[in-house]
């Protein structure tokens, strides 16, 4: 049942028969000017999976924080099996039965799968009085001390217990440190389940797993509503909304528009409903007019990671580089723009060599580059946003020993209009924008410098659909402008959709070069898997 805009947010007449085992009712939160919610609710029903979906900057996070305990709203109330409850903390959300399990966990890694799971609750197999030694200064008492030891194997045992209930045969013993995400995210849920979690909230979950690893994260939240608890799965992906839940909510600038069952509804449904209006072509790309040779990789190698990679991408035109998670994408861009090492192989850009392992010297050559974690390595979250904007381009707003603020703030508001980022202050820091707005900030940051050369990993990961079309009308617009683009992604329509030629890697090695008209999905993937499924091999 969809909303106007302004209209209170009721609950759904068609839910489901009972009463929502956890329901937030007409939530508001404000962090200064900026209003987050704006009477906004949502109901979960236990034994079933809920989507909350919507653009970046609609108020998911901030709803998420306040079922977390994070956050406690303005005005409105909780309700926990029609009791209602005030969360002063996280603590108190764990302690009533809620749990989230974020994109990237945080374990300790020295510490065992068991360890994590129990911290601070490990069972205890005896407790025993030792007496100490009293002191050598004469005082007659003496000190005793509870010796207190874990149960090893009762802990193995629970924690076998709880992997045995998600159905997922992870040893209790591995430590954590080279846990995959998925693991890791597992980790996490074993140990809200050891909090005897009702409620889990999954908050991006998929953003960096491959197929396979999202289909067993599936398996478990399946197997976590049919035991009776609710789960509220929130994500951009909306092929995984459909292939997981049942119910959806969707919001738009801090207001739940509609709240109703995925039955009956379409990808594009969802879509008018999250921004507001009919989505142009999420694919922009226009028949690339290729120029002259920008950027020439010839038989790049790094000894265990890559090996033997060559390509070009020539002015003008956008070049997709897939492949499966693992595949040695990522780590051939990092080695193009001088972050990484080559043992060997060159690149040139522009008919000039690069030497090897100097950003600087890609930086001077014209190449720019998006890096796949943003937070980690495209922005510095704590400074300003036209500080951000600015960071690549110091050299031309340095006067003598300094550099101009007029100058930093008039080139962050132009490309802020370019970008359409959505912003309250120039100089709030990089970590108060939201997801879509700080991949806008990175790509801002390098279109400054005017390059002939970007690289572009991941560039969609985690922001909504709107943002990507935007994103994805950028690039089109730069190869346009006649820049040479070399676009990583994991997601095979916007490589489809986005590029020129296909690239397609596995294991290390360049597998396949096919053009546009005869790049699909099937023969994407018989490359990126080693299979030949009649795919072109790479030319040498």
């Amino acid at each position: 049942m969809a909303q106007a805009d302004g209209e209170r947010s009721a609950p759904p007449a068609d839910g489901p028969a009972g009463r929502p085992l956890l329901a937030l009712e007409a939530a508001t939160k404000s962090f200064g000017s900026v209003r987050a919610l704006q009477d906004a609710s949502i109901e979960l029903f236990a034994g079933e999976a809920h989507a909350l979906v919507g653009e970046n900057g609609a108020g998911k996070s901030t709803l998420v924080k306040i079922l977390a305990g994070v956050h406690q709203p303005d005005a409105g109330r909780l309700l926990l099996d029609g009791v209602e409850v005030r969360l002063g903390g996280p603590a108190d959300a764990r302690a009533a039965g809620v749990a989230v399990i974020y994109q990237e966990p945080t374990l300790f890694p020295d510490l065992s799968v068991a360890e994590n799971i129990f911290m601070g609750r490990q069972p205890l197999s005896h407790d025993r009085l030792r007496l100490r030694r009293p002191p050598v200064d004469g005082i007659a008492s003496l000190a005793c001390m509870l010796d207190r030891r874990i149960d090893g194997r009762e802990l193995r045992r629970r924690v076998e217990a709880l992997m045995e209930r998600l159905g997922v045969p992870l040893d209790p013993s591995r430590p954590a440190r080279g846990l995959s995400i998925a693991d890791q995210q597992i980790v996490e849920i074993a140990k809200a389940l050891s909090f005897e979690a009702r409620v889990i909230v999954m908050d991006e979950p998929t953003a960096a797993l491959s197929g396979a690893e999202v289909e067993r994260l599936f398996s478990v939240a399946r197997a976590l509503r049919s035991q009776g608890a609710a789960v509220l799965f929130v994500s951009h992906r909306l092929d995984e909304v459909f292939a997981l839940c049942q119910r959806v909510t969707v919001m738009r600038d801090g207001r739940r528009v509609f709240s109703g069952p995925l039955e009956g509804l379409d990808r594009d449904d969802l879509v008018r409903r999250m921004v507001g209006r009919e989505l142009a072509a999420m694919y922009p790309k226009e028949a690339a007019d290729a120029g002259e040779v920008a950027l020439s990789v010839r038989r790049l190698t790094r000894e265990g990671v890559f090996t033997d990679v060559s390509f070009e991408v020539r002015h003008g035109e956008i070049v997709g580089l897939a492949g499966l998670v693992g595949a040695g994408r990522s780590e051939v861009a990092r080695a193009i723009f001088g972050i990484d090492r080559r043992d060997a192989g060159e690149v040139v850009v522009d008919g000039r060599p690069l030497p090897p392992a100097s950003p600087t010297s890609a930086m001077a050559a014209g190449v720019g580059y998006v890096p796949e974690d943003r937070r980690a390595q495209g922005l510095v979250m704590d400074l300003s946003i036209a500080r951000n904007v600015s960071l690549a381009s110091l050299g031309r707003l340095r006067r003598g020993p300094f550099i101009s603020a007029g100058g930093e703030r008039q080139l962050a508001a132009d490309w802020a209009a370019r970008l359409r980022l959505k912003l309250a202050r120039f100089s709030d820091p990089a970590w108060s924008l939201s997801g879509g707005n700080q991949q806008k900030l990175v790509l801002a940051k390098w279109l400054a410098r005017s390059p002939s050369v970007l690289i572009v990993d991941e560039p969609t990961r985690g922001i909504d659909v709107a943002t990507k079309a935007e994103v994805h009308r950028l690039l089109s617009d730069l190869a346009g402008q006649g820049v040479a683009v070399l676009m990583i992604s994991s997601e095979l329509p916007e490589v489809l959709g986005m590029a020129d030629r296909v690239l397609v890697m596995h294991e290390g090695r360049l597998r396949a070069e096919l053009p546009r008209d005869q790049a699909t999905e099937e023969r994407v993937m018989f490359a990126a898997t080693g299979s030949a499924g009649g795919v072109a091999e790479a030319a040498e």
